[in-house]
C-alpha cells in the first residue's frame, strides 16, 4: 500500500506571514459578516423560516465583527467603510428580526459602534 500524503490545511503559517495584515483582518471580518448573515437567515428566500436562523449565534458573530472592525479601522484604509456598512446592515437586520428589539445602544456590537437605528 502506498501512503497518501497528509492533507494540507488551506493555508500554512508560512503563507500567513506573506499576507499583509489588512488582508488577514479583512478575511476574518468577511467570514464573521457571512456567518452572521447566515445565522440571521439572510441567505434564504424567507429568513424567518430559515433552518439556519439562530439569533443568539448571530448576536455573538455581530458583536465579534463590531469589535474587530472598530479595533482595526485605522489599519483597514479603504476596506473600513464597506466593512462598517456591512456590519451596520447586520445590526439593522438583527433588530428587525428580534421579537423584542434591544434598546438603542444595547444591540449586538453596539457597545463598540454606538446605537444603530
Amino acid at each position: 500500500m502506498s501512503e497518501q500524503p497528509a492533507e494540507q490545511p488551506p493555508y500554512s503559517s508560512r503563507d500567513l506571514e506573506e499576507i499583509p495584515s489588512v488582508e488577514v483582518i479583512s478575511r476574518a471580518a468577511v467570514m464573521l459578516l457571512s456567518a452572521g448573515a447566515e445565522r440571521l437567515g439572510l441567505a434564504d428566500a424567507d429568513p424567518e423560516s430559515s433552518p439556519h436562523r439562530d439569533l443568539d449565534e448571530a448576536r455573538r458573530l455581530i458583536t465579534a465583527l463590531a469589535g474587530l472592525v472598530t479595533a482595526s479601522a485605522e489599519y483597514l484604509g479603504l476596506h473600513a467603510g464597506p466593512l462598517r456598512d456591512g456590519l451596520q446592515s447586520l445590526q439593522k437586520a438583527f433588530r428587525e428580526a428580534s421579537v423584542v428589539p434591544d434598546p438603542p445602544g444595547q444591540g449586538p456590537g453596539e457597545k463598540y459602534t454606538g446605537p444603530v437605528y
